[in-house]
This record gives structure tokens, C-alpha cells and sequence, in this order.
């Protein structure tokens, strides 16, 4: 990312249900980091994974926005009307040699990795063995299912990064998430695929989003570099955890967000943040002095993390 370039953030829901706790906090740190340094806020709804998506919570999670005062500088952007652009942007990694086609199942998977002694983790995916690799062979003969990125092995998948909240960070691409798919075995696309196109092409500088989308960074940041993109800076926010001390979601039944009294709503979502008694009655009140104590809040990260080395 230039230094120069003009802010641009985002805050990206998907349309699951209607926004919760946790996910007010992402929207309201995003917003307020984009007001903090005189730049534009948008919206894009991530209705990717259609099965999942639930009929009118788009319209609902914008009103709810609206109503805590968070209004972007743009109309929305669904990725569900944009697979012309993933696509190109597949087609451009199977030219450069970077995409290949996966015939694996989930239970080949699983067979494999039994083989090599791997164990699911409990809150992530098996790594993918590289069964159908160019290089390992390829297809076989095979159908292609999905389509996957590959990642570099050794040395050069290590990939350090730095998080304006968390600090240095790095992941060892190749033992931690191997080659991964962008366009799924039931045709649609990933996540990982989708959210660098857009984030691309919408000139994203700043990525804020909760801290549960970290380890996604580096896969993120290898995209880019294989399409030729710069890198926005990331700052990952602290998460809302159930009583059950899990992250609060709408998978574990996070309640819907109560915007009977949305500044309390906003209050609290702050205090997440480290903004508490900051005063005003009222919803833009508070949002205006929010502002400079959320420039504060950030500039102490700043001053507390290290720094590490980034890839160019």
C-alpha cells in the first residue's frame, strides 16, 4: 500500500443473520478508523456462500447500521453479483501456474492426512496434503472438483506480517493452511479469493475486522502477491465471547443485536475497544467524541508493538 494513497476501509458482514454484539464491534472500530484519518467507509455484503445466507438480512443489517449512525460513504457491494471479477482473477493464477484442480474429496483428505499422523485442530480445516500438485502429479485422470492456490514450501512460506493491534505476526504458510481453494467443489467461491478481488478493486488501504480473521492475513497477502496487488495494513480487533467462552456468533447462536437503545448498543461495543465514559446523549455525540479517543486508542498500539519485517 502506498503511504500516500487516501484511506479507504471497509466493513464486510455477511448476510447470515442479522449483525450481533461481536460483529457491532468490527463495524464500529472499522468506521472509526476511517473517520479517525479523514477517509471513506464502506460496506460490501459477503454473500458468497449462498446456503448459508439468509433471505432479507442484508436489508436488515444495513438499517441496523444505520440506526447505531454508521452510514457509508458508498452503496453497498454484494460479492454474489461479482463472479465475473473472481473469475478472471482464477483464470489469471491458472495462466501464471499458480491454481490447479483438486479432485480430492473431504474424505481423501482425511485419508491422507490420517496417513501422515495429522489431526484435524479443533477450531481449523487438515492441511491439504498437495495430492494433486503439478508437480506431485497432477489429476491423474481425475475430474477437477475445486480449484486451489499453492503455496511455497520451506523457507519461503514463512510469512511474517504486522498487525496495528496485535504486532508482529506469522504464519508457516505450508504447515499451517498448505494449498488452499478459492473456488469451491460446489462452484462457489471462497472467501479467500472473493475478499482480495474486492478488496483490490475497491482500493482498500485498511483492513479492520475481528481477530478471529487473522490467521486469514497471511493467505490473503500471498494472493495479492501472486496478482500483483499491494497490501492494505490490518488491524484485527478483540472479539466478544459467549458464556460458553467462545467467540460470539451467529453459529453458536449470538443473539441478535437489541437496537431498542443504540447508544448503549455503541457504549458497549466501545468499551470492547477500550473507549468507555465517553460521554454525549446522543448517538452522533457520542460517535464525535469516540473519534479522537479512537486516534488515541490506536497510536498507543502503535507505540507498544514492535516491529517486524513485512512482505514487500
Amino acid at each position: 500500500m502506498s503511504a500516500a494513497a487516501p484511506y479507504i476501509g471497509r466493513f464486510a458482514p455477511s448476510p447470515t443473520g442479522p449483525l450481533h454484539a461481536g460483529s457491532l464491534v468490527a463495524a464500529l472500530a472499522s468506521w472509526l478508523d476511517a473517520r479517525g484519518q479523514g477517509g471513506q467507509w464502506l460496506v460490501r455484503i459477503e454473500d458468497v456462500d449462498t446456503p448459508r445466507c439468509v433471505p432479507g438480512a442484508d436489508t436488515l443489517i444495513l438499517q441496523q447500521l444505520a440506526t447505531c449512525g454508521l452510514l457509508p460513504d458508498a452503496p453497498p457491494v454484494w460479492q454474489s453479483r461479482r463472479g465475473d471479477r473472481y473469475q478472471a482473477a482464477l483464470d489469471r493464477l491458472i495462466a501464471q501456474g499458480v491454481a490447479y484442480g483438486c479432485a480430492c474429496t473431504r474424505s481423501d483428505i482425511a485419508r491422507a492426512n490420517a496417513e501422515l499422523g495429522r489431526i484435524k485442530p479443533r477450531h481449523g480445516d487438515l492441511v491439504y496434503p498437495g495430492t494433486c500438485r503439478p508437480d506431485h502429479g497432477g489429476l491423474r485422470g481425475r475430474a477437477p472438483r475445486a480449484w486451489r492456490v499453492a503455496v511455497p514450501e520451506g523457507a519461503a512460506a514463512h510469512w511474517p506480517w504486522l498487525d496495528r493491534r496485535l504486532g508482529p505476526q506469522s504464519q508457516q504458510l505450508d504447515d499451517a493452511v498448505g494449498d488452499f481453494v478459492v473456488r469451491r467443489a460446489d462452484g462457489l467461491w471462497a472467501y479467500q479469493l472473493a475478499v482480495v478481488v474486492d478488496d483490490a478493486e475497491q482500493g482498500i488501504t485498511d483492513v479492520v475486522r475481528g481477530e478471529d480473521l487473522a490467521d486469514n492475513t497471511p493467505r490473503q497477502m500471498w494472493l495479492q502477491t501472486q496478482l500483483g496487488w499491494p497490501h492494505p495494513r490490518y488491524l484485527h480487533t478483540p472479539l466478544v465471547m459467549g458464556d460458553n467462552g467462545e467467540k460470539l456468533s451467529k453459529q453458536n447462536g449470538a443473539a441478535a443485536l437489541a437496537l431498542d437503545d443504540p447508544l448503549d448498543a455503541l457504549r458497549r461495543a466501545g468499551a470492547v475497544l477500550g473507549l468507555s465514559d465517553m460521554g454525549g446523549s446522543t448517538v452522533g455525540e457520542w460517535l464525535g467524541a469516540a473519534i479522537p479517543a479512537w486516534r488515541a486508542r490506536v497510536a498507543c498500539w502503535a507505540s507498544s508493538a514492535p516491529h517486524t519485517e513485512t512482505i514487500a
